[in-house]
């Protein structure tokens, strides 16, 4: 019997080989960063620093849905009652979890290196934006796995991801939006050590719900 940890990397490893064997998925994804950011450089040249700020995250937010969503829709059922049978479901939300954290990492330094190409860079604090950035990343990939994974059990239905996810990132996407927003400023703007605060706390909420809830789904 393998321990928790070897199973967690090995649906971790599984993950990783399968979208490299369907890797026109992920430079679909980058793909579309490219396009999305060469479009907005035609039609605007450099932003303000809030509009910068602004399309940044939107772009954020529409990498995560499609590079979160297929790591379960791509499932099929048949793999899914195969992986029943072999591992805890705690450990498969789990995988997944850590699987797309991963992924959304590095499509968070893409994003953003090409939004600095196209759009200029107005940053005074580059790495402090980085770190938000990253921060971000691993905040909508969190939100978006756990409603990937409700979804999966409606008929594998993309569209419900979308609307539940809709009032759910909202207000992780303003409020990453105003904790970016000190990268673009001279000085800290007040109440910041706050809102980090409550972006770990809505991080570790999403994170215990999967966690609860993913075995109930899985027995579905």
């Amino acid at each position: 019997m393998k321990s928790p940890l070897s199973q967690i990397v090995a649906l971790v490893k599984k993950d990783l080989v399968l979208e490299w064997r369907q890797r026109h998925a992920l430079f679909g994804i980058l793909l579309y960063v490219f396009s999305t950011m060469f479009v907005i450089n035609l039609m605007v040249k450099e932003p303000e620093d809030k509009i910068w700020n602004a399309m940044f995250w939107v772009v954020q937010l529409f990498v995560c849905v499609n590079a979160v969503a297929k790591s379960f829709l791509q499932e099929s059922r048949g793999r899914l009652l195969y992986f029943y049978s072999l591992v805890h479901p705690r450990y498969f939300i789990t995988a997944k979890l850590i699987y797309n954290v991963l992924l959304m990492t590095v499509f968070s330094v893409v994003t953003l290196v090409c939004c600095i190409l196209f759009l200029g860079n107005p940053l005074m604090h580059g790495l402090y934006f980085l770190g938000v950035v990253l921060l971000g990343g691993i905040s909508l990939s969190l939100l978006f796995t756990m409603l990937a994974a409700i979804a999966a059990q409606a008929s594998q239905n993309a569209a419900l991801m979308a609307i539940m996810g809709f009032p759910l990132i909202m207000p992780i996407l303003m409020l990453l939006s105003n904790i970016a927003q000190s990268a673009f400023a001279p000085v800290v703007q007040p109440g910041l050590a706050g809102m980090f605060l409550l972006l770990a706390g809505m991080d570790v909420l999403v994170i215990a719900l999967a966690l609860i809830l993913f075995p109930f789904l899985w027995k579905e």
